[in-house]
């Protein structure tokens, strides 16, 4: 999935265009915000659900902002929640000669033109509407003046309807409609040559062949600004679809104070899994009956837009890790030893890779996230005598050094080192010194992890094998 900048203009009469082309148009001026990745999941599913196109765009005009680094960042985290895109990455910044063919073009045509207001008369207009608590809307007299200023710099200014009204017919928010006298005369160039966002937006959807654009409510008032746009270039407009946004549990606008908004956040710190965030973003403002956990492959089966709610979504922390504790249960053994892997501080040898691979389906079933599972592995690999716990240490006091000297022997004489072997063995224990199998059980757990819980105690046994339970067991046996 290498760049392009010269996307060619779609054919909609070719026979092979789909019928439903999305795009997802990140900027790169940092990581992939968790609602950008819930935005490139609902375009990928339409498009999907209806046979059609996923097209990337990366929006880089912002030269101070936009990094290599960020643009990394969103592609790899893409890539993680499976957000698989059509054909080459187009980069904005490089299409930047034909957005300003546009606007020269729109200039010729009468649909924008130069403005030359200084700064000063800007700041000017910008001081009354202050004055009058108006927004402000600019009206150039530039707007219908046919003569130039040689060598004077100007912009080029969108010639924007003034009588009338706008409706846009969104497929999530209804009908909305807009006076005409609300839009003002946008910039579509810049004095130094340079286009505007919202030129570039809608040159690039144009060209690319983009039927429905899908993103968050947040650009609803944008549309109303850019149809002008595609009216004066006689081009087939798009279909909108306005999705709310995420917000935080208690209803204020998604920040990382309360929440991580940074995809990569989700994997490296808190160690959830790509199918389970996917899936609870999934969930974020779209439903289908009561079902809760939704693989790939049902949603794009039955993802549509007119499952989209108008209310803002809330973002439940909670809520989610039980999800990704789910998936953690039904992820692969192997998968998860190899993801565990990668956050020892160590090399595991293949005898420890494999013993890692083993233990998965004792640790998963305790686990809400990978570093939990991985947290819960520390027992297998520690060195002797091991550290206790300071919750487990009084599981070592009174009476357990001697019960601990009776599981030992007991253990020491079974043949087979097998789970229903061992269990026979510690219940024998328990039965000759007259007490309940917790009661064994609890001193064993500290001797064998440390810990005051761990998988069952049967399988701990199992996975550390004959030599290293018995050794353990014994470094507890004095009292």
């Amino acid at each position: 999935m290498g760049a392009r900048s010269d996307t060619a203009a779609a054919d909609s009469g070719a026979p092979d265009t789909p019928a439903v082309v999305t795009r997802f148009a990140p900027s790169p001026t940092g990581f992939l915000h968790i609602g950008g990745a819930r935005t490139a999941l609902f375009n990928l599913l339409f498009a999907r659900h209806h046979g059609g196109k996923f097209l990337l765009r990366i929006e880089d005009t912002d030269r101070a902002r936009s990094t290599g680094a960020a643009i990394g960042a969103i592609l790899d985290g893409m890539r993680w929640l499976d957000l698989d895109w059509d054909g080459d990455t187009v980069f904005q910044f490089e299409r930047a000669a034909r957005h300003a063919e546009v606007a020269h073009a729109m200039v010729e045509a009468g649909a924008a033109y130069r403005c030359y207001l200084t700064q000063e008369e800007l700041a000017a207009m910008r001081a009354e509407a202050e004055a009058a608590k108006k927004p402000l809307r600019i009206r150039s007299p530039w707007r219908d003046k046919l003569l130039d200023e040689e060598g004077k710099p100007f912009v080029v200014r969108l010639k924007a309807p003034t009588e009338g009204a706008t409706t846009i017919h969104d497929l999530v928010q209804g009908e909305v409609t807009v006076q005409n006298a609300e839009i003002d005369d946008l910039v579509l160039l810049r004095s130094d040559g340079n286009p505007t966002y919202m030129l570039a937006v809608v040159v690039d959807d144009h060209d690319m062949g983009v039927t429905h654009v899908i993103r968050g409510d947040d650009h609803l008032n944008n549309a109303f600004r850019q149809l002008p746009i595609y009216r004066a270039m006689g081009w087939a407009e798009p279909i909108y679809a306005h999705i709310p946004l995420i917000f935080n549990a208690d209803g204020t606008k998604m920040s990382k104070r309360k929440n991580a908004v940074a995809v990569d956040v989700y994997r490296d710190e808190l160690g959830l899994l790509p199918e389970a965030v996917a899936n609870y973003l999934l969930r974020l403002g779209w439903g289908h009956g009561d079902d809760e956990i939704i693989s790939r492959a049902q949603a794009t089966e039955w993802f549509d837009l007119d499952g989209v709610g108008r209310s803002p979504s809330r973002f439940d922390m909670k809520k989610l890790e039980n999800l990704n504790g789910h998936y953690i249960r039904e992820a692969d053994d192997a998968r998860l030893a190899d993801l565990v892997t990668a956050r020892l501080d160590f090399t595991p040898s293949p005898d420890q890779r494999d013993l890692l691979r083993r233990s998965m389906i004792s640790l998963k079933p305790r686990a809400a996230n990978l570093v939990d599972l991985a947290k819960g592995t520390d027992f297998l690999f520690a060195a002797r005598p091991l550290p206790i716990d300071e919750d487990a240490a009084p599981l070592l006091a009174g009476d357990a050094p001697g019960l601990l000297a009776l599981v030992h022997a007991e253990l020491d004489a079974v043949e087979s080192w097998d789970t229903g072997v061992l269990e026979d063995a510690v219940r024998r224990v328990a039965e000759k010194a007259a007490v309940k199998l917790g009661q064994v059980a609890q001193p064993l757990r500290a001797a064998l992890t440390g810990r005051r819980t761990s998988p069952g105690i049967f399988d701990v046994l199992d996975l550390l094998g004959r030599d290293e339970s018995l050794g353990r067991i014994a470094d507890r046996m004095a009292a």
